[in-house]
């Protein structure tokens, strides 16, 4: 399962957790602006919007899990198991396949507004990238500095829904897991009152009891909660250092630990990856469950009119400065 969120401070960011009980060979991954997309449907782009993000290459295709692109357009695919429905081909709309959706919208769009325009006219259609590789249940974060959408494609249909806290998990659909909320209206970051009752004198025995109630399980819609509930309260600094700190403590609240989530035999879910990136700048950051060190790589500094991908394998063991 996974955790997707966004953060502004003088920058915006945009990152997620990618929790699995296994990884494919990932890697930091920069489409430039020339490298050649041939969708499924027939349509070719030469030239294009440079992308960075975490994809799997596979027969030199970027499998991207998130990505920015080089105009401020972030977007990420998140589990949605049993919810995802993907299409039969639709000869009315722009059928685009899962794993090309992310190239398809960051490719084309600077921000929220052209993003829907496409949406206006996609079907995601059941195409399976190979026989090896077929298509993963998804749902899907776009986030630009002012705004984010969540995407889904269920048996209703495309449902697209604007995303006022910023932040995706998994089940159940967005609607849902924003309804929720509800269900903890009464915590705050400041320290309770005695509403419980008049007639008893409750004490305040420790910090943090407004509090009380906020989920600390793993599951999906207990992640949606605490997300939520710390990115909204987040506080930090401007400067860059600070901000991606701050990030990753948020994303730190809802990790996965090797352990915790048994996935049956010796398999348990752990959170393989945490990515930051500075949408504004063009630089991913990320960590990895072996190495907690951030690493950055600046988009910027390759070829962007270059026609090749250009790819980092991430560094994951621990990174350890002794200081004496």
């Amino acid at each position: 399962m996974c955790t997707a969120i966004t953060y502004k401070t003088k920058d915006h960011y945009f990152g997620r957790n990618l929790d699995l009980e296994y990884s494919y060979k990932e890697t930091v991954t920069i489409t430039p602006r020339n490298y050649k997309f041939k969708f499924r449907n027939g349509k070719e782009i030469d030239e294009h919007y440079a992308i960075i993000g975490m994809a799997y290459v596979a027969n030199d295709y970027p499998l991207y899990y998130d990505a920015i692109n080089e105009k401020g357009l972030g977007m990420a695919g998140l589990n949605f198991p049993d919810n995802a429905d993907y299409k039969e081909i639709n000869p009315e709309k722009d059928n685009v396949a899962p794993f090309e959706f992310i190239p398809w919208i960051l490719t084309q769009c600077e921000n929220i507004d052209e993003a829907k325009e496409l949406l206006s006219r996609i079907n995601i259609a059941q195409i399976n990238f190979s026989d090896s590789l077929p298509a993963s249940p998804l749902h899907w974060i776009i986030a630009d500095k002012d705004s984010s959408i969540t995407v889904e494609s269920v048996k209703d249909g495309l449902k697209i829904y604007d995303n006022p806290v910023g932040v995706l998990t998994n089940n159940p659909t967005f609607d849902i897991q924003m309804f929720n909320l509800n269900n903890y209206i009464g915590l705050s970051i400041e320290q309770p009152e005695n509403n419980f009752s008049k007639k008893l004198d409750l004490n305040l025995y420790s910090r943090g009891m407004g509090g009380l109630g906020l989920p600390g399980d793993l599951s999906s819609a207990s992640r949606f909660v605490k997300a939520t509930f710390t990115k909204m309260n987040s506080l930090s600094g401007d400067s860059e250092s600070e901000s991606i700190s701050q990030f990753f403590h948020i994303l730190g609240s809802v990790e996965q630990q090797r352990g915790c989530v048994h996935m049956g035999e010796d398999k348990y879910e752990i959170t393989i990856y945490s990515s930051c990136c500075n949408v504004d700048k063009g630089i991913y950051y990320y960590t990895t469950y072996e190495n907690s060190q951030i690493t950055g790589i600046d988009m910027n500094k390759e070829d962007l009119d270059g026609e090749k991908l250009v790819s980092y394998d991430l560094i994951k063991g621990q990174q350890i400065r002794m200081q004496n």
